[in-house]
């Protein structure tokens, strides 16, 4: 298995719990993918792709009315995600 498919199995396991109570705990596991992902050495752009693939995985699923719902919770998801390489990014930047 590749590293982009296991962090892709990893995160849509990840955001289908965070899905229906979208709880503080389960985000955390959104950050903690992230931290992997920049340890692995995966880009953004990995992250965004999978991001982006689980996305459209999971709305095949969802009935019309909730897609707003599960836009939002992957917004908020993927920013947790998102978090680490912001800090990597912000902490090379002169002046930081």
């Amino acid at each position: 298995m590749t590293d982009l498919a296991r962090v892709h199995l990893d995160y849509k396991a990840a955001f289908l719990r965070y899905l229906p109570r979208r709880a503080e705990a389960a985000l955390h596991v959104g950050y903690k993918l992230g931290r992997a992902a920049v340890s692995d050495g995966l880009s953004i752009l990995d992250l965004v792709e999978v991001h982006h693939a689980v996305l459209l995985e999971v709305l095949e699923d969802t009935r019309g009315e909730d897609v707003g719902q599960v836009a939002t919770a992957a917004s908020e998801f993927l920013l947790e995600a998102l978090a680490t390489y912001d800090m990597t990014q912000r902490g090379l930047l002169p002046g930081s």
